[in-house]
């Protein structure tokens, strides 16, 4: 019997002008019409598999260097017998460095009459450069502690392991805190624990410019005052751990005493990068199967009940 034929069976009435429409009919039409879509283009955002990623540094710390820097940040290194100051000079040429050590981990310390932890050694050297650009010479009581500030140093590096540690000690004077750690006995401990040091006196031969005392209105004085640097102690200091002492008596010499150290320090760690997916293509997945639930529960039960 050919189906096309089959006659269908309804009520014949002579116009539909007065019949309400069933509203809840066509909503689920309306539903079953766009689920499809949803389901489409669900099916196709998973299949493109779409995802975040971050990138991260794998460093294998036990072949790099981990460096401390040491600096005296007494009032005298607002002398001006570098540009414009021995501070500022400091800071400028000390950043560059930085740069300079992409695979190290750096850390900082600042000491005058007391020494201070700025920064922890880490890969992080942009907050390096940040405290390096913010060193302020009145932070710390007034005096120079050498043994204090290489002590603070090599405190943080003695359980370090890397292949090599070493702490960059810079001063532009004399140890003045006579109940401070003794800088031979500092040195001792740093030899102790394998670290090199590298001593820098920074300061011209002769006399500066040096502040040496606040007026009424709080601004510094400057006079002309004798150069007086520690050499020996330095000396003594690089020697006992295997270092090298150096004497910057301009900007142009303590560039080059930061490219000596630089050049005599290598490292042959390399970082590589390591990228982090985070996938998403699960949710539109999800998203799709809930939609082919609903249209098939709105086609196999509300659809049939509401007509």
């Amino acid at each position: 019997m050919d189906v096309r034929k089959k006659r269908r069976h309804g009520i014949t009435v002579p116009t539909t002008a007065n019949m309400q429409e069933n509203k809840g009919i066509l909503f689920v039409m309306f539903l079953l019409k766009i689920s499809k879509y949803i389901i489409l283009s669900a099916l196709i955002i998973a299949i493109a598999r779409p995802r975040t990623f971050s990138v991260s540094e794998d460093r294998d710390e036990t072949k790099g260097i981990d460096i401390m820097l040491s600096v005296d940040v007494s009032l005298s290194m607002l002398a001006r017998d570098l540009d414009p100051d021995r501070l500022t000079a400091l800071q400028n040429i000390a950043k560059r460095f930085v740069d300079k050590r992409p695979n190290d981990r750096l850390g900082l310390v600042i000491y005058s009459g007391e020494a201070f932890t700025k920064v922890p050694v880490t890969s992080d050297h942009q907050v390096i450069l940040d405290e390096l650009s913010s060193l302020n010479p009145l932070e710390l009581n007034p005096g120079t502690a050498i043994g204090e500030g290489l002590s603070v140093a090599v405190n943080h590096l003695k359980d370090s392991k890397a292949k090599s540690k070493i702490i960059i000690l810079m001063t532009d004077g004399v140890n003045t805190i006579q109940n401070a750690m003794d800088p031979q006995l500092a040195a001792q401990l740093a030899r102790e624990h394998d670290i090199k040091v590298y001593s820098i006196g920074i300061g011209t031969n002769g006399y500066a410019l040096m502040p040496t005392q606040i007026d009424i209105f709080g601004d510094l004085v400057f006079t002309e005052t004798e150069v007086q640097i520690d050499e020996p102690t330095l000396r003594e200091i690089a020697q006992t751990t295997g270092g090298k002492y150096f004497r910057a008596t301009s900007n142009q010499s303590l560039e080059e005493v930061y490219n000596e150290i630089n050049r005599l320090e290598k490292t042959d760690t390399k970082s590589s990068k390591l990228y982090n997916y985070q996938e998403y293509f699960m949710y539109f997945l999800w998203i799709a199967l809930g939609v082919l639930l609903l249209d098939a529960l709105l086609r196999w039960v509300f659809y049939k009940f509401l007509s």
